[in-house]
C-alpha cells in the first residue's frame, strides 16, 4: 500500500506539471525523485504487535502479576534503535485493548500494515491458556483475553485456531509468533474442573494437536512443551521465559558473534536457560518451518561474517545429542556455533551413532542438521524378498490356488513426492505345481505360474532405525495354470488389475544393509467353472535390502 501511494502521488505530480507543446499527443516533464523517500517506499519494515493480559473480568480467572510487565519490557527492548530498531511497535495492555475483538482487530490492522513479503513481523502474546471443547466437541486449546468467561470458554475465549488463522494470513515470510502461556495444567493455565478429571487419563498430545505442530506459520515459539506450565517468578518480575528472551535480545543471544540476534537464536538462549532456571520443569518449545539463509533478526544488525552454525528444530531428532570434534555441544532441538573448517559432526542418542560425518564449514554457513541425516541414510532401497501369496479365502484356495512360494524384488523410494510419503514398487513371481482335490482320495496335479506387479504410495513413519509403512496399492496379476491328465490337457490363464493395500517395516543394519518385509492385499476378479467373483489375493514378503 505504500508503495502504490507513492507511485500515485509521482503520477499526479507528472499530471500535475506544464502542458505539451500544441500538436503534441504527450510530453516530457522533468520530475525530481528523493532518493531517500524512493528508498523509504521500498525497505522492509519491522513491525511488532505484543499482548500483555494481566486482568481479568471473570473472578474465576486469576490475575497475572507480570503479563504486561512483560510485553512492555519486551516493547522496550525491540524499539529501543541500539537494539531491536523495529519501526513500529504496538504494545497493547490496557483492559480495552485485550478483548478477543480488540485483539483480532489489531491482528487485522497488522496485516494491512506488513504489506511486503520481506517485512520482519513479530506478534507476542502473554496470557492465561486453557482447554475447552467447540462446537463440534473437540478439544481445543485457547488464549483467554480480558473479557473470556470461565463457563463459556468456546464462545468468549480467542481460539489458537482463530489465531493461527489470522497470523497465517500476514503477506510476510518473515515472522514470528511468541506464546508466553501454557499447554495446559496449572501456572498460567486454568481448566474447568470437569476438563481436568476427563485429561487425568489422557495422554497429552493425544487429545489436541498442539499449534506448534499443526502451524504453517514461518516460527512459532511457546514458552513451555506440550501439557507443561508456564511460569511467572517473583525475582525475576517477568516470565520466565520472557524474561530471558529479553536478556538474550540485548546482545547475549548471539552466538555466532556476526553483530545480531536471530529469531533463533533469541530462542535457543531462553530456552537453555528457562530449562536450567525451573529445574527441567519446564521446556520452551519451537516449529520452525522457513529457516534460511535470511533469518528474522530481532536485534543488532549483521555487520561482519559470523561463525559457521549448526541446528535442528526437526521432531525427529529432537532428543539426539549433537557432538562436534569429539565435544558434546547440546541436546536438540537447537543450534550452536562452530569454528570454521573441517569438522567431525556426530549424531547420537545413548551409545547409539545415528550419523557421523566430516563436513568443511565456512564462515557465516548455517548448516541444517537434517541435511546431513539425509545424505547419510539413502532414501532408496533395493530389496530381493521370499515369500508366499495365496488366496484369502479356502474355496479359492481349493478349486484356483493353494498358498504358493514367490520370490521377488522391491525399490522404496522415501519423501517421494512429498517428505513422509514414498513409492513403493514390487514385483513378484512364483512356478511350480500344485494339485486340486477334486474328490475325497482324488488329486488332479497342475503346473502354475504366478506374477504380480504392484505401485504403492504409502505412508512413512520413521524412529532411529526404524520405517513402518503403510497405504494404497494397485496390483496387476497374471496366473496361468496348466494341466496334463487323461481327462483334459490344456491351461487357463487370468488377468486383472486391482485396488488394494500394502504395509510393512525396515530395519536398518548399518548404512547401507536393511531388513525388511511387508504384506499386501488385493481384491482382484477370478473366473470359476464359468463362473466370476470377487475374492482377496494375499502377499507376505521378507528379505534384505540395500540403500542407495
Amino acid at each position: 500500500m505504500r508503495q502504490l501511494l507513492f507511485l500515485l502521488l509521482v503520477t499526479l505530480t507528472a499530471c500535475a506539471g506544464p502542458s505539451a507543446a500544441p500538436g503534441d499527443k504527450g510530453g516530457l516533464v522533468p520530475l525530481r525523485l528523493d532518493e531517500s523517500d524512493l528508498s523509504r517506499a521500498y525497505t522492509p519494515r519491522r513491525l511488532a504487535l505484543l499482548v500483555g493480559v494481566s486482568a481479568f473480568d471473570d473472578p474465576q480467572w486469576r490475575d497475572l502479576r507480570f503479563s504486561a510487565k512483560d510485553a512492555i519490557d519486551l516493547g522496550a527492548v525491540l524499539k529501543d534503535p541500539a537494539r531491536g530498531h523495529f519501526d513500529q511497535v504496538r504494545v497493547l495492555t490496557r483492559p480495552e485493548e485485550t478483548t478477543k475483538e480488540a485483539v483480532l482487530a489489531a491482528l487485522r490492522q497488522l496485516r494491512r500494515e506488513a504489506t511486503r513479503p520481506d517485512d520482519v513481523v513479530v506478534v507476542y502474546l502473554s496470557a492465561h491458556g486453557t482447554l475447552a471443547r467447540d462446537g463440534r466437541g473437540e478439544l481445543t486449546r485457547y488464549l483467554v483475553t480480558r473479557d473470556a468467561s470461565y463457563r463459556d470458554i468456546p464462545q468468549t475465549a480467542l481460539s489458537m485456531d482463530a489465531l493461527k488463522g489470522e497470523f497465517e494470513q500476514l503477506p510476510s515470510r518473515r515472522r514470528l509468533l511468541v506464546l508466553a502461556t501454557c499447554h495446559s495444567g496449572s501456572g498460567k493455565s486454568l481448566l474447568p474442573r470437569e476438563l481436568e478429571v476427563e485429561l487425568a487419563g489422557i495422554k497429552s498430545g493425544f487429545y489436541a494437536r498442539p499449534l506448534e505442530e499443526s502451524s504453517r506459520a514461518s516460527m512459532v515459539f511457546a514458552a513451555s512443551d506440550w501439557g507443561e506450565t508456564a511460569r511467572e517468578d517473583d525475582s525475576l518480575r517477568n516470565d520466565i521465559y520472557t524474561h530471558f528472551l529479553v536478556e538474550g535480545l540485548g546482545g547475549t543471544a548471539d552466538r555466532n558473534g556476526d553483530g545480531a540476534v536471530t529469531a533463533t537464536e533469541a530462542h535457543d538462549y531462553a530456552r537453555r536457560r528457562t530449562f536450567a532456571f525451573t529445574e527441567g520443569r519446564q521446556r520452551p518449545s519451537a516449529e520452525i518451518l522457513e529457516v534460511g539463509a535470511d533469518p528474522v533478526i530481532l536485534a543488532g544488525r549483521i555487520d561482519r561474517a559470523g561463525q559457521p552454525e549448526m541446528f535442528s528444530y526437526n521432531p525427529r531428532l529432537d532428543g539426539f545429542t549433537l557432538k562436534v570434534d569429539g565435544e558434546t555441544r547440546l541436546e536438540l532441538p537447537g543450534g550452536t556455533a562452530v569454528g570454521a573448517g573441517r569438522r567431525t559432526v556426530e549424531l547420537t542418542k545413548g551409545d547409539a551413532v545415528l550419523v557421523r560425518r566430516d563436513v568443511d564449514v565456512a564462515q557465516g554457513q548455517r548448516l541444517p542438521l537434517e541435511q546431513l541425516l539425509s545424505e547419510a541414510i539413502p532414501r532408496r532401497s533395493l530389496s530381493l524378498v521370499g515369500g508366499m501369496v495365496s488366496f484369502a479365502d479356502g474355496q479359492s484356495r481349493r478349486d484356483v490356488l493353494p498358498a504358493a512360494p514367490q520370490v521377488g524384488v522391491v525399490l522404496r523410494l522415501e519423501d517421494v513426492p512429498l517428505e513422509n510419503l514414498g513409492l513403493l514398487v514390487d514385483v513378484g513371481f512364483g512356478r511350480g505345481k500344485r494339485t486340486l482335490q477334486v474328490a475325497p482320495g482324488s488329486e488332479v496335479p497342475f503346473g502354475y505360474t504366478a506374477l504380480t506387479l504392484g505401485v504403492a504410495a504409502p505412508y512413512l513413519w520413521r524412529w532411529e532405525r526404524l520405517t513402518l509403512f503403510a497405504g494404497p496399492r494397485v496390483a496387476a496379476l497374471y496366473l496361468r495354470r496348466s494341466f496334463d491328465v487323461e481327462a483334459f490337457s490344456g491351461g487357463q490363464r487370468y488377468f486383472t488389475v486391482s485396488p488394494g493395500v500394502v504395509a510393512g517395516l525396515a530395519v536398518r543394519l548399518g548404512e547401507r544393509l536393511e531388513l525388511t518385509a511387508q504384506s499386501q492385499l488385493l481384491l482382484t476378479y477370478v473366473v470359476v467353472d464359468s463362473r466370476g467373483q470377487a475374492v482377496g489375493f494375499l502377499g507376505g514378503h521378507a528379505g534384505v535390502g540395500y540403500r542407495f
